[in-house]
């Protein structure tokens, strides 16, 4: 495969992953010394903390899904555009915007700068 073949499998079983919430799956999608960015506040997290973020979700919103809006393969990674979509409990919709700039270093995640609103997870923090 090509480079941009490459990246382009590498995002889409890092997206299946994550919709499936397995930490140790997604995990495994991460370099050692990965780091996740963060818009809102300015702050980069480790690959465990993340994880921890990540577990929170999935039992928050246990059936999501990424639709995805844009994709674009960069020379080091890829460019997404996303919706995260799901169903809350009492039935009614979630959704919540972001994009990501993603880098990666050979084959594995190196750093990930998201930019979403947190104001959108509200309706997650009162479950």
């Amino acid at each position: 495969m090509g480079h941009r073949e490459d990246i382009s499998a590498l995002s889409n079983r890092f997206l299946s992953a994550l919709e499936r919430g397995d930490p140790t799956e997604v995990r495994a999608f991460y370099t050692s010394e990965a780091r996740i960015w963060h818009n809102y506040d300015d702050v980069a997290q480790t690959v465990d903390e993340n994880l921890k973020m990540l577990a929170w979700m999935s039992r928050k919103l246990p059936q999501r899904h990424y639709r995805i809006v844009r994709h674009e393969i960069l020379p080091d990674g890829w460019f997404q555009q996303h919706v995260l979509e799901g169903t809350l409990p009492d039935g009614s919709p979630f959704r919540m915007l972001a994009c990501c700039v993603v880098t990666v270093s050979e084959g594995l995640i190196a750093k990930i700068e998201e930019y979403v609103d947190p104001a959108q997870a509200a309706p997650l923090k009162n479950l």
